[in-house]
């Protein structure tokens, strides 16, 4: 089931699955087989914990188990998304004995399998409701699965915090199997040939010209911002119209934004416009991090993105938040509309 699911699936996009992806494979079968014997959840498969470098197949593989594994009380979720509704959620029930448990069982309700993608931890605050979240679903027996680009003792590395973080380390560690995916190769590199993606499909556009922006419909510098109401609060815009929004980066990430702004209006626009991308390695480590959390939640959440930057775009993207290599690896697939020979 799960085996025939990957090698068809590999020869049909022409990849050659690496040593690490076959293991995992293997293991990802032993899980399916394990799940499907047994109704009991206190009898669930140890969950999976899949790490490595930004292109190496883990989301790939992710979304392969989700699809084979004939369950249907399964959810796959980015990680993103699923924290800012278990946010909203125990607002709603904040006045219940345990505002957690009842977002869990209004949100997972008889859910067996859950898979997160793209799992990361930089916010202490963030960290705690994380181990909170993490003992509900192993005691409610769910089968978790996550990907991400750490490994469990590489999470939440600010040393400030990185100490107080370990019990939830060590409860990975006791409830799920670790396993790294690695090989030589960035499938993201061979993506846009294999997929639909809406994503790859964006541009990125250097250096910018006043046709450019005039074809674009961006107002000139001294026009004023557009205000949108986003939630409780009111973002800067440039432009607005039908599915289609713009901001400049100073709009979006010098401002204390956050995902769950970034998800809000995912659900209003489909097509974004970025414009004046600085260098990032000039901008503060909360900034780089709103941008990379952006990118992230474009990524996604399958957004068409238009960029604009003066220069090529790796001259932009250089910086020292850890997270800058996904991002790198995202807008990568981008296509670059350089300058006109």
């Amino acid at each position: 089931m799960i085996h025939d699911y990957f090698r068809h699936k590999a020869h049909a996009q022409g990849y050659t699955l690496s040593h690490s992806q076959q293991r995992v494979i293997e293991c990802m079968a032993q899980l399916a087989n394990a799940l499907l014997a047994s109704r009991a959840p206190a009898q669930a498969p140890q969950s999976l914990y899949l790490h490595g470098a930004v292109g190496r197949g883990k989301s790939w593989l992710l979304d392969g188990f989700f699809q084979a594994l004939p369950v249907a009380e399964k959810q796959r979720l980015h990680f993103h998304d699923f924290f800012a509704q278990l946010h909203q959620g125990m607002f709603l029930h904040q006045a219940h004995t345990d505002a957690l448990a009842s977002t869990l069982d209004e949100r997972l309700k008889d859910c067996r399998v859950l898979c997160f993608d793209e799992f990361h931890v930089h916010d202490i605050g963030d960290a705690m409701l994380i181990a909170r979240l993490f003992k509900a679903l192993f005691q409610r027996g769910i089968l978790l699965l996550l990907t991400s680009n750490y490994p469990p003792q590489g999470l939440l590395p600010n040393p400030l915090y990185h100490a107080r973080f370990k019990p939830v380390i060590d409860l990975i560690h006791a409830h799920m199997r670790v396993m790294e995916v690695g090989g030589p190769h960035d499938y993201r590199s061979q993506v846009r040939t294999h997929t639909q993606q809406v994503f790859t499909q964006g541009e990125y556009r250097w250096p910018t010209t006043t046709s450019q922006r005039q074809a674009l419909k961006l107002p000139k510098p001294d026009t004023s911002a557009l205000v949108l109401p986003v939630g409780t609060r009111q973002l800067q815009a440039l432009h607005c119209e039908d599915r289609t929004i713009a901001f400049t980066f100073n709009d979006l990430c010098e401002q204390p934004t956050a995902v769950m702004d970034y998800l809000e209006l995912c659900r209003r626009f489909d097509t974004w416009i970025i414009d004046a991308l600085p260098d990032l390695a000039d901008c503060s480590i909360a900034t780089q991090q709103r941008f990379i959390n952006l990118i992230d939640v474009l990524y996604d959440q399958d957004k068409r993105l238009i960029l604009l930057g003066e220069r090529p775009l790796r001259e932009h993207l250089g910086g020292d938040a850890i997270d800058l290599a996904r991002t790198r690896s995202r807008l990568g697939q981008l296509v670059d509309v350089g300058p006109a020979l």
